[in-house]
């Protein structure tokens, strides 16, 4: 890895945004907190790459730069001799710090919010080869009324006189617009013109490389220690075990907690797919365990607390029976650690893959996959030889079926969920559509409803059914199924799957509501 972009995040809403289009121009890049020392980012920087990175972009954020509160830049870091880039308020801030005047658009009639006309004045930098005029999506109340010294205006709109500026003699850009959304035209030229053209990188960052790198990091982390994996069925903790696998062969433990709250066959599935790959797991049934511990309990939360707490308690149990364990393999990937929020970005929600393990059993974390997003962990997956059946599943949330079943967990409610779940998956598999959703799911929402079936009355159970379409499931669009597809689902669930007289469709996007019901 020969080149590392350093974001820095402002509290904008696009961040995880900027670093997805970064990676996509295969170039690694990592987010860190917008108030970010100097120090804090050279620490970031891998040893391989030097000192510093190889280019720094700023995010957009919420704040307005003149407030007393506002958080800037280190000056320092227009110091390090680097192409900076910064889009929104990261270009406010950019102006603000390097001596510019920025105004509210208040004063200025600037503000602008959704689509704009971006008018070329000088094709050069960031918009070499790009002329005329074109959209961008804007939203911003402030505006860069005066460049620094040493830049020149690029570009406007009829609202936005400096809506693109730059500094060629030290690699210094930036735009008002938002480049790194689809509905932007030309937005990812204006990315690869930064990344290749002002800042000189090549597009190094692949599948293989990253596997290889992170192969010999874990080896030389790890050299001859024990370490344990709890693989759940998930494409990242499988994704995670295949490639410490990889690194230190039966150094590894791994370990399938079958709480009962898994999908149909899931258990079986999942240990003979890794047993394809030479990877031995140790399943445990835990079923009645967990249970009897949810019997009676409907809160979600104390479902996913006492989930969580039985998983430890079985885990340490199995772990003890391997000797002395040194490392746990963990499945968090970026869109967590992003999520789980910075020093400048309110927490979407906290993320404990394991709800505290390592810290319990006092062991060392191995995240191997903490870089990636989940398409990127598909690919590793892909390349680390597991089948495409399994790399393009659906998630699953960690308490499982738990969280499916609202109110109280009982044998049968989870006998019938996986029933339903199976022709669910089976019907959108056959039409196509699988891989085209994010997630599909059955849910039971704790009610019964009265039917008739062979002309007698019936109190069964409601499904229901929620279909969504997404990136990286930090928002979510419902699915417009197909109604032939919906009518075979309804019809066979309430045909073959016992005690269920009635499917509904959950059409609620993410916001308002969550992916998953509880």
């Amino acid at each position: 890895m020969k080149n590392q972009v350093i974001v820095l995040d402002f509290g904008g809403q696009y961040t995880q945004l900027i670093a997805r289009r970064v990676r996509e121009e295969k170039v690694y890049c990592q987010v860190l907190s917008g108030d970010a020392t100097v120090e804090e980012i050279k620490k970031a920087v891998d040893p391989v790459q030097g000192d510093v990175p190889a280019a720094i972009i700023f995010s957009g954020g919420p704040d307005s730069v003149y407030i007393p509160t506002a958080v800037l830049p280190d000056k320092g870091i227009f110091e390090l001799g680097v192409p900076i880039l910064g889009i929104c308020y990261g270009m406010q801030a950019m102006a603000k710090v390097l001596g510019g005047r920025v105004i509210a658009g208040t004063e200025s009639g600037g503000r602008e919010y959704g689509p704009a006309e971006f008018t070329v004045k000088e094709s050069s930098g960031i918009l070499k080869g790009l002329g005329g005029r074109f959209r961008v999506i804007m939203s911003h109340g402030d505006a860069v009324e005066t460049p620094p010294p040493g830049f020149d205006v690029l570009g406007s709109t009829e609202k936005t006189p400096v809506a693109a500026m730059g500094d060629p003699a030290r690699r210094f850009y930036g735009v008002q617009f938002h480049p790194e959304v689809k509905h932007t035209e030309n937005g990812r030229d204006i990315l690869g013109n930064f990344l290749f053209h002002a800042a000189g990188m090549t597009p190094d960052w692949t599948t293989s490389q990253f596997i290889e790198s992170s192969v010999a990091r874990i080896r030389a982390t790890v050299g001859d220690a024990k370490v344990i994996s709890g693989v759940s069925g998930g494409v990242d903790s499988t994704v995670a075990t295949v490639l410490v696998h990889k690194a230190v062969g039966d150094n590894l433990h791994c370990v399938l907690v079958d709480h009962g709250l898994l999908r149909k066959d899931e258990a079986k599935y999942v240990v003979a797919s890794l047993a394809k790959l030479g990877i031995k797991v140790n399943l445990v049934n835990a079923q009645d365990r967990f249970l009897n511990a949810l019997k009676g309990v409907t809160d979600p939360e104390k479902k996913r607390k006492i989930i969580g707490e039985e998983f430890i308690r079985v885990f340490e149990e199995e772990a003890r029976k391997f000797g002395d364990i040194e490392y746990f393999v963990q499945g968090t990937i970026y869109p967590d650690v992003i999520e789980s929020g910075s020093r400048l970005r309110a927490v979407i929600k906290s993320h404990h893959n394991v709800g505290g393990l390592p810290e319990r059993m006092h062991l060392k974390l191995i995240e191997p996959i903490r870089e990636l997003f989940k398409d990127e962990v598909r690919l590793v997956g892909r390349e680390l030889g597991l089948p495409a059946e399994f790399i393009n599943r659906h998630p699953f949330p960690g308490p499982g079926l738990g969280v499916r079943v609202l109110g109280e967990v009982t044998r049968d409610k989870l006998d019938t969920l996986r029933e339903a779940q199976a022709i669910l998956d089976e019907e959108i598999r056959a039409a196509g559509l699988y891989e085209k959703l994010w997630q599909a799911f059955c849910v039971i929402p704790g009610v019964r409803t009265v039917g008739v079936m062979g002309d007698s009355r019936t109190f069964g159970h409601l499904i229901a059914i929620r279909a969504v379409e997404s990136e990286d499931a930090m928002t979510a669009h419902w699915a417009k199924l197909p109604y032939d597809l919906l009518e075979r689902v309804s019809s066979r669930i309430v045909n073959e799957v016992q005690d269920v007289n009635r499917v509904v469709l959950d059409i609620t996007s993410k916001p308002p509501s969550t992916i998953e019901w509880e």
